[in-house]
């Protein structure tokens, strides 16, 4: 099935306690593309500078992503740098450089049109809505990523976009603040409410937490020895968790507990090097091996 993703790619210049970058690829659609093309074909609409050469853009090739709908415009691509603690639980942002992506304004190709699963990356609930308003027909599936940025400043829209979603992800501090709810299966409730009949809670290095109807399921995150870059985790699981139900065609329980595991696969994988180096590397066997040690991990007798 047709995956379409709609966001950023940046670039990023990256400081944790096991090095320093100063330019790399990054951006919330470069993680969610790379992560779900493992699983099924990904559209991208997003915008980029001239200074996006063609090597850059040469790290999506060779893979199940369509670069169609990246518009290139006069200027410098979006730019962000930021610093993480030893703990690497904490981060400071030491510059954000908006550049071509303040104009960003999605336009979807014609081909695109007819994408079967959406997922509107973290931008303007408004803009989100217009790619909606873009589709021919009514898609079988709609996630959507967004931040207490939106959440505070622009309510009333991010509200309106909501009643047209099926799956919400978003961190734990986002769904309190969202719904005004410190209990989070209280706050389920309440987005459940709003449109999505599914909350993917994305919870760090404490794993995720999906509540889904009348169901939770919850998955760990995978133990590492050493998390060089967390910067593009969230994306990365975003990407694994969409990119398996496109692959799957269709939802039901197992399917989303299915897709929860793989998401947290590619999102252990996005950390083990800086950007998205690790995720460019990566083979379908190596992703289905450390899922069977997600079950390893997990399953017990009663």
């Amino acid at each position: 099935m047709s995956l379409l993703v709609v966001g950023s790619v940046a670039f990023d210049a990256l400081e944790t306690p096991h090095g320093k970058v100063e330019r790399t690829l990054g951006g919330a659609a470069s993680y969610f593309a790379l992560a779900a093309s493992y699983f099924a074909p990904v559209r991208v609409v997003a915008i980029v500078g001239d200074d996006f050469s063609a090597k850059d853009k040469a790290v999506f090739h060779g893979r199940q992503i369509d670069l169609t709908g990246v518009e290139h415009a006069a200027g410098k691509t979006f730019f962000w740098s930021g610093r993480y603690s030893k703990n690497m639980n904490e981060r400071t942002t030491l510059a954000t450089e908006l550049n071509v992506f303040a104009n960003f304004r999605p336009t979807l190709p014609g081909a695109y049109c007819d994408s079967s699963f959406i997922f509107l990356g973290n931008i303007d609930p408004t803009l989100q809505r217009s790619v909606l308003k873009q589709m021919k027909c009514k898609p079988k599936v709609v996630g959507l990523d967004t931040m207490n940025y939106w959440i505070e400043r622009t309510p009333a829209e991010l509200r309106e976009t909501l009643r047209h979603t099926q799956i919400l992800m978003i961190n734990d501090d986002e769904t309190r603040q969202l719904t005004g709810e410190h209990n989070l299966m209280r706050a389920a409730k309440h987005v459940f409410k709003m449109g999505p009949r599914t909350l993917v809670i994305k919870r760090g290095e404490h794993g995720a937490l999906m509540v889904h109807n009348n169901f939770l399921f919850s998955v760990p995150a995978f133990p590492l020895e050493e998390v060089h870059d967390p910067t593009g985790a969230g994306d990365s699981f975003a990407g694994g968790f969409m990119g398996y139900l496109a692959r799957e065609g269709r939802i039901n329980d197992q399917i989303l507990r299915r897709a929860m595991v793989y998401g947290s696969v590619l999102g252990s994988f996005a950390v083990e090097r800086f950007g998205v180096e690790r995720l460019t590397n990566l083979t379908l066997r190596e992703i289905n091996a450390r899922a069977r040690r997600f079950l390893k991990l997990t399953a017990f007798k009663l």
